[in-house]
């Protein structure tokens, strides 16, 4: 509903880094170029993938292509002149045309159809509608013809796909035949109850059906009822068999949709002679395989595809160990799991799966199946272990038998004549991988399943110089236009691969720094400005120090180039560049790295020690001061502190575990105990961090917690109770102290003064509560885990906060939730929320600038008085504001519903839900956007009904 308007826009100063190194610079990215198969993929618009694999099917029947290619723009028209009211332009075969010629010539993973489906007249959403593959199919066959009349390729469509069925009744008393013809474009055959192709041909065109009984015929000649027997026979085969399967049934007991899934096999080449009348070619091969995965309300589409003219370069399928399956026999569950275990990658299954793929392989459960004969799977699995096997800790199970070396099948089919033959493809959308032969026997069942068959006259020959052509029959022009973009997406690939292997480097020249205390520190109180250099990482070693050379003119002798790091202590040197052949990328040279230019030996005369084992430590050097005038440290002992004995003298940095930031305490060795640190009988109070106390005072006036300054002080670890509550300007003898836990009570009172923060263990960042007098009792985990019907007194525990006094009081039912209860908590004790309110720009993906608005929820705490606030706010009708409230933990925005709702008989009013409860729970500082609606007639019409039907 809210549309754009409350998405967030991308924060400035972010960059995508799309590997280790590379930056993306905002450029537009080209579409990448063909894989490995050098096939061109299909983008999907949202729902066309149906679309997608008929297109692929219908650019790999060469015929197809070849035909509608012949159509030239004289006929057709231009697609340039189609505004033209005058121009007559068929826009669907040319769109068409040029499809199938950037399938065919242009260097990219994948091709758009937005063109070709605006030319079906489609609007947005049908780009999002899946549709059935098969009623497509006779849609687009009946959209080309009907744009190709008056034109010579009128009747291509009804050349390689028509075809005609002849229905017989024959009398069985005087012979009389009578016939009727029936045309196809494709034959659709029965699954249910059938098992294969071949027995679905055969029960429709070679099984009779008898008129007999009650069910007779009536006879032209006879002229009265008769037994007679029908029967169909295809009379006129096409070049191109299309076959749709019946996947999709209707259960009349449970009236509902479902999908076959059983086995249903198909071969890959098929003899007719038996369906067909007298005929000179009987013989198909397949070619094509539309594959539905899903049910029966959405799925997917992909094609498997066999390369008739080798256009592609097909490759064995990656980690994929072809085996032969075994013959699978429906009853048998030990060659059924064996198939499903065999045809893994991994050769083997997570038992957790294992069941899954049963149902995918045969559609049926094992329950349903074989659990009354064979018991559970698991019993089943463990009573033929001399077959299976579990791994990977129980979790897997695979076959004791050794598979075949993948040798065996990774070479490539080979053609009856010896020579390489056509190869298969899978063709997913953009997607497009090499298969193997065998693998469309793994869609003969399950949810995902062959759907649509489409075969060829194997006597259709295809010339040699198609072969390995993309180019063969295809209009100049259109070549041409091929050729044209294949050169801009090639500059624009090498633009893009130019900026995003672009790094910058950051240049440091010796001449600037020098060595001190171990560390390179620039020269003067205001270092210079490093020079920035803009590089291909994709060139040599060589070549950066080249340009270098280049940009410093003035530089003499030997130049290294050695990788640095700006360290606390300062610029560390680490691995120099001495591979002049080397690319940047091969050398780890990535964006924003610094390079110290030097020669390699030593900086203004000092060696500088170079590599990670030298890394510099910054330390702090403590002596303590000893003059006349320095008094004792009050208290305490020298925590913190670890005192290092003289062996520790020879143990390096890393060693000690000493790190940037850590102090060190110069003492002569007799100054020191095994209790603390002691100089000439002064003892070393020193900290290495600071130790910060958050100190609560409760006894100010209430605020919300989110609003309460918190008293944040600075404690030295040895100083007492007394110091730190004079620290905060208390009088420590009228006041008491507690530490807050956050997650269960209020803990005891902190009693004895005079002992330090170490004796009363209090750690670095505690929260303490402090109270004039005595505070309440101790205060429960869950205050409202039990309740009944009388007043609460409320403390204010909230977010860790506790006031001395009660802020309110609630009257509360035995029948009320512990979320009603804290609702009307949340209403007593916050009476005014805190709002950050951003207004969308109408008509724009923008906002005005945000403000704060306070609303009062004290009398009224739901939606409509919330919208009433701001509408009274900005002067707008509070029913043409659209709510939504930010949820920034997951990035959406929640909207806030306009109208209450009614109930009840009676039409009651419904008491309005609290904003300050679920599920919104409005606190201080959530983010509220606005959306102002453009009211129609209508919309005015029911916002005064509304109003109305309040006041009355």
């Amino acid at each position: 509903m809210f549309g754009n308007l409350f998405e967030e826009e991308e924060e400035e100063g972010f960059s995508s880094l799309s590997s280790k190194g590379r930056v993306v610079k905002g450029v537009d990215e080209p579409p990448p170029p063909r894989g490995k198969s050098n096939l061109c993929g299909i983008k999907n618009q949202g729902g066309t993938c149906y679309l997608n694999s008929l297109l692929q099917t219908l650019l790999f029947t060469p015929e197809f292509r070849e035909a509608l290619f012949s159509l030239g723009q004289e006929e057709l028209g231009r697609l340039e002149d189609k505004d033209k009211p005058e121009a007559k332009v068929r826009v669907i075969p040319l769109e068409l045309q040029r499809l199938f010629a950037r399938l065919l010539l242009v260097d990219q993973q994948s091709a758009s159809t937005a063109d070709l489906t605006d030319s079906f007249g489609w609007n947005s959403s049908e780009g999002t509608n899946q549709h059935d593959v098969q009623e497509l199919n006779r849609i687009l066959f009946s959209a080309l013809e009907h744009s190709l009349v008056d034109t010579s390729g009128s009747a291509f469509i009804h050349r390689l796909y028509h075809g005609t069925i002849v229905n017989s009744i024959v009398c069985k008393e005087c012979g009389n035949v009578s016939q009727r013809q029936e045309d196809f474009l494709d034959l659709t055959v029965c699954v249910c109850g059938v098992l294969s192709l071949e027995e679905a041909l055969w029960n429709m065109f070679v099984e009779e059906e008898l008129f007999e009984g009650n069910n007779l015929y009536r006879c032209a000649q006879c002229d009265r009822l008769v037994t007679a027997a029908k029967s169909a026979k295809l009379r006129k085969l096409p070049p191109f068999m299309t076959v749709s399967l019946l996947r999709f049934s209707f259960d009349f007991a449970k009236f509902e949709r479902y999908k076959e899934t059983g086995r249903y096999t198909f071969p890959l080449s098929i003899n007719l002679r038996p369906f067909c009348e007298p005929d000179s070619d009987y013989s198909y091969e397949l070619f094509s395989v539309i594959i539905h995965k899903g049910g029966c309300y959405g799925g997917h589409y992909h094609a498997y595809i066999r390369d008739i003219d080798e256009l592609g370069q097909w490759e064995p399928p990656e980690n994929v160990q072809e085996v032969h399956e075994p013959k699978l026999q429906e009853d048998d569950p030990l060659s059924i799991l064996m198939a499903i275990i065999s045809q893994e990658s991994s050769k083997s299954v997570l038992l957790d799966q294992l069941g899954q793929k049963l149902m995918d392989k045969i559609g049926s459960s094992w329950s349903k199946k074989f659990r009354k004969q064979y018991g559970p799977i698991g019993k089943f699995l463990q009573s033929h272990s001399d077959v299976f096997m579990l791994v990977s800790n129980g979790t897997r199970v695979a076959l004791k038998a050794n598979l075949p070396s993948p040798d065996q099948h990774n070479e490539p089919p080979t053609a009856p004549d010896g020579g390489q033959g056509s190869h298969w493809f899978d063709l997913n959308d953009s997607t497009v991988t090499s298969i193997r032969e065998s693998d469309i026997e793994k869609q003969f069942q399950g949810k995902e399943s062959a759907y649509m068959l489409f075969y060829r006259k194997t006597q259709l020959h295809r010339p040699a110089e198609a072969r390995n052509n993309p180019q063969y029959k295809v209009p100049t022009h259109l070549v041409q236009r091929a050729q044209e973009e294949n050169v801009k997406l090639q500059e624009m690939r090498e633009k893009c691969e130019a900026t995003n292997n672009t790094v910058e480097l950051c240049l440091h020249l010796a001449s600037s720094y020098r060595l001190e205390n171990g560390a390179l520190q620039p020269v003067g109180k205001e270092p210079s400005e490093n020079p920035a250099l803009s590089f291909d990482r994709r060139k040599t070693v060589g070549d950066l120090r080249l340009a270098i050379y280049q940009m410093q003119e003035l530089w003499e002798g030997d130049m290294a180039l050695t990788v640095a790091k700006s360290l606390p202590a300062g610029l560390h040197l680490y691995n120099t560049l001495t591979d002049d052949n080397i690319s940047l990328n091969s050398a780890g040279i990535y964006n924003n790295t610094d390079l110290f230019v030097w020669n390699g030996r030593d900086v203004c005369g000092a060696t500088v020690l170079t590599g990670a084992e030298w890394e510099p430590v910054l330390l702090t050097v403590v002596r303590p001061f000893l003059g006349e005038d320095a008094e004792p440290a009050a208290g305490g002992g020298a925590s913190g502190w670890r005192v290092f004995p003289p062996d520790d003298m020879q143990r390096t940095l890393k060693e000690l575990s000493l790190r940037d930031g850590d102090a060190l305490l110069v003492l002569e060795p007799q100054s020191f105990d095994s209790r603390s640190v002691r100089c000439d009988g002064h003892e070393a109070v020193l900290c290495t961090r600071p130790f910060f106390v958050n100190v609560l005072l409760t006894c100010v006036q209430h605020v919300h917690p989110e609003r309460r300054r918190r008293h944040v002080k600075t404690m030295f670890f040895s100083q007492c109770l007394k110091a730190m509550l004079e620290a905060v300007g208390l009088d420590g003898s009228c006041w008491h102290l507690r530490k807050l836990d956050w997650c269960e009570e209020v803990g005891e009172p902190l009693m004895d003064e005079d002992a330090s923060l170490a004796e009363l263990r209090i750690s670095n960042g505690e929260t303490l509560v402090v109270t004039e007098g005595h505070l309440p009792p101790k205060v429960p985990r869950l205050l409202f885990e039990s309740f009944f019907q009388y007043k609460l007194c409320l403390y204010l525990i909230t977010f860790g906060y506790l006031a001395d006094d009660p802020v309110g009081q609630v009257e509360i039912s035995d029948e009320a939730t512990l979320e009603d209860l804290k609702t009307q908590v949340h209403s007593n004790v916050w009476s005014e929320v805190l709002l950050n309110i951003k207004m969308g720009v109408p008509g724009e993906k923008s906002y005005y600038p945000a403000e704060e608005i306070v609303w009062d929820a004290s009398h009224d705490s739901s939606p409509r008085s919330l919208r009433s606030c701001l509408a009274a706010h900005y002067g707008l009708s509070p029913d043409s504001l659209l709510l939504a409230k930010h949820q920034p933990d997951k990035y959406t925005w929640e909207e806030i519903s306009n109208w209450t709702q009614q109930v009840s008989k009676k039409k009651k009013k419904k008491k309005a839900e609290s904003l300050l409860g679920a599920p919104f729970h409005l606190k201080d500082g959530d983010m509220i956007g606005i959306k102002v609606l453009i009211m129609s007639l209508f919309d005015l019409y029911i916002a005064v009904l509304s109003q109305l039907e309040l006041a009355l």
